[in-house]
């Protein structure tokens, strides 16, 4: 090989390198590593709302015959007693509490309602999606200061065929609904303990692990 030829592969070889460097295996921009928060340092999320397939238990002070344990149906509504197709989904249990309380003084005099969710699900622009090869695929209700590796706990690891450092990670922007993606070093993140392939998930994030090519 010629020193000329040489100097080009060289450069090439380093160029490549560079931009894995940049942008991950894909090519595509990596999210920064999340920090580590202790329980003294954590945020509070925001206040949880309901989606479809919440389970929710509908307690009415001094009237067990109100009481009732319900499931938000696929269309967002409930049916409780007294309340027919009560529109739930985006509200937090407190404003729920306040609306059934607004409804049922039509019969009773001054209720008193607490609604808590049993079953958690949230809204779909609340959860956050894992497809692919992951042991156990599924869509996981956001909390706060959820990062990867908390994911990657739930549903199990990723399985033999995954290619873990291809993994991309989907972000909608929520005030302009602009689609952005990013690298995950998953493999890197299980299998060697980098810390730094750990990132933080938001609400809505969508994690793709395709199959390995081999």
């Amino acid at each position: 090989m010629s020193l000329r030829l040489r100097a080009v592969v060289l450069t090439a070889a380093a160029a490549t390198a560079l931009a894995a460097c940049a942008g991950g295996t894909s090519g595509l921009p990596e999210l920064p590593p999340a920090k580590v928060v202790s329980d003294e340092g954590a945020q509070p999320a925001q206040e949880y709302v309901i989606g479809p397939l919440d389970q929710l238990e509908i307690f009415v002070w001094r009237n067990p015959e109100l009481t009732t344990s319900v499931t938000v149906r696929p269309d967002g509504r409930i049916t409780t007693p007294l309340i027919d197709d009560l529109d739930v989904t985006g509200k937090t249990p407190s404003e729920l509490s306040k609306e059934i309380e607004s409804r049922l003084a039509n019969y009773i005099a001054d209720p008193i309602v607490q609604v808590i969710v049993s079953g958690f699900q949230g809204p779909l622009s609340k959860q956050v999606r894992v497809v692919g090869q992951a042991t156990r695929p599924t869509s996981l209700p956001f909390r706060g200061n959820l990062t990867l590796l908390d994911i990657m706990v739930q549903v199990g690891g990723l399985t033999e065929f995954a290619a873990g450092n291809r993994a991309r990670l989907i972000r909608v922007d929520p005030n302009t609904g602009e689609q952005t993606e990013y690298a995950l070093r998953i493999e890197d993140l299980l299998k060697d303990g980098d810390v730094s392939a750990n990132v933080g998930i938001q609400p809505g994030d969508v994690i793709i692990i395709p199959e390995s090519f081999l």
